[in-house]
């Protein structure tokens, strides 16, 4: 079975100088591997190649059987590091909380540790007889989030 840091070292020289990075390397028992990058911009297939070029010339399979497949982050998968967070800064996300709450706004901060989200709020202000809806700034720790999908309209 191949090292998964190993791995992940090759994929990150691999990725070195340009704006892709890594999301996910999983490996099974089998030894199938999956490689998932993500962007600031887009992929190409060109540079999934390149990735998986390098990988094959890291990993013989002569000695190490295994399947590889390398490929681009879904835009409907749910965001898993930090660096996504960043990049859909502005974007409508719904998240689901460790603690069951779900909450649907607009990340409008987000850096290694934690995110902000902008979320609609029913709130019935003094003297008035109907609730207004208020934007509410909500701060979440990554370790408070159980999944953080984007929204995606036309």
């Amino acid at each position: 079975m191949l090292d998964k840091k190993a791995l992940t070292q090759v994929v990150e020289r691999a990725l070195e100088g340009t704006d892709l990075f890594l999301v996910e390397v999983t490996i099974t028992a089998d030894n199938i591997i999956e490689v998932w990058l993500d962007s600031d911009t887009d992929i190409s297939i060109d540079q999934c190649v390149a990735v998986n070029d390098a990988v094959l010339g890291a990993f013989n399979r002569d000695e190490e059987d295994y399947q590889l497949t390398v490929g681009s982050y879904g835009i409907s998968a749910p965001l898993i590091v930090p660096r996504q967070y960043r990049k859909n800064i502005g974007n409508e996300v719904e998240v689901t909380t460790t603690d069951g709450r779900r909450l649907k706004g607009v990340i409008t901060v987000a850096d290694g540790e934690k995110f902000t989200l902008k979320v609609p709020t029913r709130v019935k202000p003094d003297g008035q007889k109907r609730p207004t809806t208020v934007l509410q700034a909500v701060e979440l720790d990554y370790a408070q989030v159980k999944q953080t999908k984007c929204i995606i309209s036309f």
